[in-house]
């Protein structure tokens, strides 16, 4: 058998499995989609939203690219944000990354990797803004997790600096703006920071012409 026919045949199963549970489980799922959450993750394979939470279909609306980025030319993460903010109406918004990230591993080294770097220099980036605290830890796995985590700080700030988040901040009181961090090793989600709705930032990203 084909890998690719595996997961046919799991798909199967797993149908078979929902319906002996719950009969009416797809005709509600088909009718609408009412998630209170927006997950940005990490492409990562073992990274699974759904799995590491312990939700169903339909209760988290996900977006996903190397490194949980929040980058504000990214227009396939806006029009997800802006989806998820002004017409799913999720009223909490998580960027999760995981220790052990690839991406954040790749973009601590000098290696050329084609188009990639273009992507990973926004990690560079967020490096450089802690480079002193970064360059002060001599072991390298305890530099990659801190960066890590720095990572994730810094991708949730970025939401917070959106017109679309200060828009329906202003508008209904949500997104509440949360960065987590999932362990590999344990399988434990750590929350890192949580911004509720209104938090002053610089004023130098707050947008005045907001309805």
């Amino acid at each position: 058998m084909e890998p690719y026919e595996r997961l046919l045949l799991m798909n199967k199963g797993w149908v078979h499995d929902m319906l002996d549970n719950d009969p009416s489980f797809f005709n509600r799922l088909a009718d609408i989609q009412k998630p209170d959450f927006l997950w940005i993750g990490c492409s990562d394979s073992r990274v699974s939203a759904d799995a590491i939470t312990g939700t169903s279909p339909g209760e988290i609306f996900v977006h996903r690219n190397i490194a949980n980025m929040v980058v504000h030319t990214d227009l396939n993460l806006l029009s997800v944000l802006e989806f998820a903010v002004e017409h799913l109406k999720v009223k909490h918004i998580i960027v999760c990354g995981h220790y052990g990230c690839g991406g954040i591993k790749a973009a601590m080294t000098k290696s050329n990797y084609g188009i990639l770097n273009k992507w990973l220099r926004n990690i560079k980036d967020v490096y450089r803004y802690h480079r002193t605290a970064l360059d002060s830890i001599t072991d390298q796995e305890q530099r990659t997790d801190k960066l890590v985590e720095f990572n994730v700080q810094e991708q949730v700030m970025n939401l917070a600096k959106t017109s679309i988040v200060q828009s329906a901040w202003k508008k209904h009181q949500w997104p509440h703006l949360h960065g987590w961090v999932y362990g590999l090793k344990d399988g434990l989600l750590k929350s890192l920071m949580h911004i509720p709705p209104n938090t002053t930032i610089d004023d130098l990203y707050e947008y005045e012409d907001l309805h």
